[in-house]
């Protein structure tokens, strides 16, 4: 398994393996000091060949599945009601976030790069060799979204309901794009938030580049330490971020910068109607704001482990567990406590032939890596599913589920096994 997988893996934090087992896998990879993670990221990874920058691999991510004008803008968000718990000489917290809606046309406009180029640049030097890519060989770059920069928003179904999404620990927000981007074009409005410090490297207005503070080999103690600081951590900041949605839905621009905000947006949002999703420790913060805020209404969990005090409270209101092939509620002894405590509607649907990294964008992009670099572990990392299947039940189950609980949409999905879809098994 690539460091990549197990940084993002779904027992990050359990004791099934010897002694601290992934917890501690997990923390080592999670955006070491610069200079000693930079010379981890200059080491071949087995079996490569250098390219030139022309050479590099490029990659594409699959268009939503509907055809409907999608549109984005990224918001620099800062809340001076905190300090920042992982650089103690901010006295405020600042995110970055991204929010993804259905537009009116707007082809004049600049497609927005599924990563910003200096991030990327930082991906490629001291995350991609977690893939088994070393630098240089992918243009990270250089992937194109189907949303436009600040597209006017299509009023024609306003106001919206309203997704957060958070990603995996030290995974950007950039690497859930194919999923937000449906849900964009279905006609949801989706937040992204990338919380600072955490994920390997988050890109601020002017190009600055915040990398991930979190510590390498922690104890035991001081992971269970640590991991409630980042619960509490995601949990408030996400929180932050939904009182800044109400406050720009009534006309203030939460941009620190004042850059301007799309036509059409104010207004727009829905907040009664909102939901979350997330991948790995992104997703139990679904399951924890789930329990902790009124406002949330909904939540998914892509394939984490669950943290905090929702595993034994569990949630009153709608709730999805999504499992790659391995994961069951006997191998992930969180997922059982939270399932039995938990009354609200619920599934777990199990998508077989997956792996941990296919649930975010790695599951669209490895594929493409490998049939032009020798090597790349993708069985390993994001299964043996076809990823155009993959992806295609992952829209549809999710899509499904906040059509339902959010939009009151009937389905058949979760009744029963589907025949167009055989790889994603129910679970009672």
């Amino acid at each position: 398994m690539s460091a990549f997988s197990q940084t993002f893996g779904p027992h990050r934090g359990g004791r099934a393996a010897a002694g601290m087992g992934a917890a501690a896998v997990a923390v080592t990879l999670l955006a070491a000091p610069a200079a000693a993670t930079e010379a981890a990221a200059q080491k071949p990874a087995p079996g490569s060949t250098a390219r030139t920058a022309a050479a590099a691999v490029k990659m594409s991510l699959p268009a939503p599945t509907v055809r409907r004008p999608v549109g984005t803008v990224p918001l620099h968000l800062i809340d001076r009601s905190r300090s920042d718990s992982l650089a103690p000489s901010k006295p405020y917290r600042e995110l970055m976030v991204s929010i993804w809606y259905p537009a009116r046309k707007a082809d004049r406009l600049p497609l927005a790069p599924q990563m910003p180029p200096h991030a990327a640049a930082d991906f490629d030097r001291n995350t991609a060799a977690d893939l088994g890519v070393a630098p240089g060989q992918v243009n990270w770059a250089a992937t194109m979204s189907h949303a436009r920069v600040g597209a006017p928003l299509d009023r024609g179904a306003a106001p919206l309901p309203v997704v957060l999404y958070s990603p995996g620990l030290d995974g950007p927000r950039a690497l859930g794009t194919a999923l937000i981007e449906e849900l964009a074009a279905r006609g949801y409005i989706v937040v992204s938030v990338d919380h600072t410090y955490q994920p390997d490297q988050v890109e601020f207005p002017g190009g600055r580049v915040e990398r991930g503070r979190l510590p390498q080999d922690p104890s035991e103690e001081e992971w269970d330490k640590l991991v409630k600081v980042l619960v509490s951590t995601r949990v408030a900041d996400l929180r932050f971020v939904l009182n800044e949605l109400a406050r720009m839905d009534r006309g203030h621009n939460p941009d620190a910068g004042g850059r301007a905000l799309p036509a059409g947006l104010r207004g727009a949002l829905d907040l009664s109607r909102t939901g979350m999703f997330g991948h790995s420790f992104g997703g139990a913060m679904a399951a924890q704001l789930l329990a902790d805020d009124r406002r949330l209404d909904a939540g998914i969990n892509l394939d984490g482990n669950l943290y905090g005090p929702v595993v034994q409270s569990g949630v009153t209101k709608p709730f999805m567990q999504v499992a790659g092939e391995t994961t069951t509620r006997e191998s992930v002894p969180s997922w059982k406590t939270f399932w039995d405590r938990s009354s609200g509607w619920k599934r777990e649907a199990r998508f077989i032939g997956t792996q941990h990294l296919s649930f975010c964008d790695a599951q669209a992009m490895l594929p493409q890596i490998a049939k032009e670099l020798p090597n790349i572990p993708v069985a390993e990392t994001v299964g043996t599913i076809d990823p155009d299947r993959s992806i295609a039940a992952q829209r549809a189950y999710v899509t499904a589920f906040f059509d339902l609980h959010l939009r009151g949409r009937h389905t058949h999905l979760f009744d029963r096994p589907s025949s167009r879809y055989p790889e994603v098994k129910l679970i009672p």
